[in-house]
């Protein structure tokens, strides 16, 4: 059994696992599978898995595509990722210092934060289980930093998150960034006890697919969020009363046909970008 190897490995090495930090392994097999299988990986595909930890999840990648790309910060791990995967020796002890790389025939490690990472350049996807503290910037680094869109991410995050992301209309920041370049969908929930050591509340497989994302630009992308990061810190406020108190604001909600009575997390994703591009035509008036 997969838990049982994972503690025997565990164990063998030495290793105690941080909660604080975000370090649950998920030891479910079938969900392992899922997340593989929902992932649509083709074998040239270009996999960027990020927290990779000893390794659980890319075992199963490199089954199925010709490379991957883990992004590991914890050092302890990057010296038994190969380790774990191949059931060769640990990596040299001179290995794991920040920037650093080890590469093989299908998996390159990267010891490094994965928040200041430099994504590819060429096609990529996206599949990690993510500690859930980390959920909301690495979301904002993908999608918002990144050169070019990954074309789509496989996430195992708090459930709660991933059903704000995917509820109706905007139930917050985060759901504005995700749909704004791409369509979320929730997979199944994942119960904390498929986890060695569970966390306190559940998982879900979140996929986003980025193939038709509704903008392609992140300063207007920005310019929205900056609207909804106004319109949500007043969340229990209408709209009038929140950036419609901005220059312009009344009227643009007014020209977008968006009543001002209505809240922030009803509105849907082209409502958001048609209030922007009405509010960017009359702070910049043609002459």
């Amino acid at each position: 059994m997969l838990r049982q190897e994972v503690t025997d490995f565990l164990r063998l090495h030495k290793i105690r696992l941080d909660t604080r930090s975000g370090q649950h392994f998920l030891v479910d097999e079938e969900a392992l599978t899922e997340i593989v299988e929902v992932a649509r990986l083709k074998p040239n595909d270009n996999v960027v898995e990020i927290g990779p930890g000893i390794g659980i999840l890319t075992r199963e990648l490199i089954k199925h595509v010709t490379h991957v790309t883990a992004v590991e910060i914890d050092e302890r791990f990057i010296k038994l990722l190969n380790t774990f995967i191949t059931k060769n020796p640990p990596s040299p002890e001179g290995f794991g210092r920040a920037g650093q790389q080890q590469k093989t025939k299908k998996l390159t490690i990267v010891h490094g934060n994965a928040l200041q990472a430099s994504l590819p350049l060429k096609p990529y996807k996206v599949v990690a289980n993510i500690p859930y503290y980390i959920t909301s910037p690495l979301l904002h680094h993908l999608l918002l930093e990144s050169a070019k869109l990954p074309e789509t991410l496989t996430l195992l995050i708090q459930r709660e998150v991933a059903e704000n992301i995917c509820a109706p209309g905007s139930s917050g920041i985060l759901a504005v960034l995700v749909k704004l370049f791409g369509t979320p969908a929730l997979i199944r929930i994942v119960p904390k006890d498929a986890f060695l050591p569970p966390p306190e509340v559940d998982s879900a497989i979140l996929h986003i697919d980025c193939s038709r994302p509704k903008i392609t630009d992140a300063k207007t992308a920005k310019q929205i969020l900056g609207h909804a990061k106004l319109a949500f810190s007043k969340r229990r406020k209408m709209l009038g009363n929140s950036i419609g108190k901005t220059p312009g604001g009344m009227e643009a909600l007014r020209k977008a046909a968006i009543d001002p009575i209505r809240r922030p997390e009803t509105l849907e994703i082209e409502e958001w970008i048609k209030f922007n591009n009405i509010f960017k035509q009359i702070k910049t008036p043609k002459l």
